[in-house]
């Protein structure tokens, strides 16, 4: 059972809720009403965080459980812990920027295409009886 992969998803989900703690903030400190989704800039650069990492959960959660389980947890933990790291990074840069997200989003990027190339040997592997 992939116990390390499990507490790393967990992490992940709830540096998920974070985010949207800070959407909720965002909204109070530049007054965006609901439903409202645009408005000051500052705002809508941590609403696109909040809902960029969204839209790379399934990319990241998939390979991640994919990879601890046909090829290794512990492996597959450490480069879940990375993404998180990422996303943190992309956190950080793009509330300060748009420009400053970059560095983020490659360490994520990366950590998936990682993932994913550990998934399909895993799976290759054991398909194969390796």
């Amino acid at each position: 059972m992939p116990h390390y992969t499990a507490i790393v998803t967990l992490l992940a989900v709830a540096f998920y809720f974070f985010l949207a703690t800070r959407v909720a903030a965002a909204r109070g400190k530049f007054s965006v009403k609901h439903p409202a989704t645009t408005g000051h800039p500052d705002f809508e650069r941590v609403v696109r965080v909040h809902m960029n990492t969204l839209e790379w959960l399934p990319t990241f959660l998939v390979p991640l459980w994919l990879c601890a389980i046909y090829l290794n947890d512990l492996a597959a933990a450490v480069l879940g812990l990375v993404w998180i790291g990422g996303r943190v990074l992309y956190f950080l840069g793009y509330s300060k920027a748009v420009e400053k997200r970059l560095p983020g989003f490659l360490v994520q990027t990366t950590v998936c295409l990682l993932l994913f190339i550990g998934a399909i040997a895993g799976v290759v592997m054991h398909w194969s009886g390796g």
